[in-house]
C-alpha cells in the first residue's frame, strides 16, 4: 500500500529566505521500474549479491534527495549520508529479464542518524530481497559525523511523519543467527 501524504516544511531559495511549501511525500517512497543489468547476472545465472545493493542505493539516493541531501547538497554544502550498517535478506532470486521496483521506508532518526528500510519488489509484487540501513550524517570536511541542518531535518521530520502511519515491516529488525534444537 502506497500513500501521497503532504507535509509543510521550510525550504530555503537561493536568496537564503525561508518560506513553507508544500511537499508530496510517498508512504513509503517507491523507485521507478528498474532493468537488471546484463553485468550484473553471476557465474549461477542470476543477480549477484552485490547488485541488489546497487538497487537499493539508487533507490535510496532518491529518497535522500527528496529530504534535501542529493548530489548537490554534497557538492554546495559538503554535507552527504554515509552508510554505517546494512542488513540484507535474499529472498528470491532475480534474473535478467525481471523488472522491479524499490520502496523506502524510514522507521525512525535523529538529527546524526537514519535507519531505513528497503524492499526490492517485482513488478508483478512478489518480494525478491529487504534492506535495513542506518545512515550517518557527515560533515566532508572532517569527515566526521555532525546534526543535519535545520532545513534538511524539517524534511526528514516531515518523511517519518509520512511513514510513521505505516506500520513497522515484519522483517525489520532481523538479526543473523543459527536457531539451535
Amino acid at each position: 500500500m502506497m500513500r501521497n501524504l503532504s507535509s509543510r516544511v521550510l525550504s530555503s531559495d537561493p536568496g537564503d529566505h525561508k518560506k513553507e511549501i508544500e511537499m508530496p511525500i510517498p508512504a513509503p517512497f517507491v523507485s521507478r521500474v528498474m532493468d537488471i543489468e546484463k553485468d550484473w547476472i553471476d557465474y549461477n545465472g542470476h543477480l549477484n549479491m552485490a547488485y541488489y545493493n546497487v538497487l537499493f542505493d539508487r533507490c535510496s539516493d532518491d529518497a535522500f534527495e527528496m529530504m534535501g541531501m542529493g548530489p548537490d547538497y554534497a557538492r554546495e554544502r559538503r554535507l552527504t549520508i554515509y552508510t554505517a550498517e546494512v542488513h540484507v535478506c535474499y529472498v528470491q532470486e532475480l534474473h535478467l529479464e525481471h523488472k522491479v521496483k524499490v520502496s523506502f521506508q524510514l522507521l525512525d532518526h535523529d538529527e546524526k542518524r537514519l535507519r531505513a528500510y528497503q524492499e526490492i519488489r517485482h513488478v508483478d509484487g512478489w518480494l525478491a530481497a529487504t534492506s535495513e540501513t542506518l545512515s550517518l550524517h557527515v560533515d566532508m570536511s572532517g569527515p566526521k559525523v555532525a546534526p543535519c541542518p535545520a532545513d534538511v531535518l524539517a524534511k526528514v521530520e516531515a518523511m517519518r511523519a509520512a511513514h510513521s502511519a505505516l506500520p513497522m515491516p515484519e522483517r525489520a529488525g532481523r538479526s543473523i543467527g543459527i536457531k539451535r534444537k
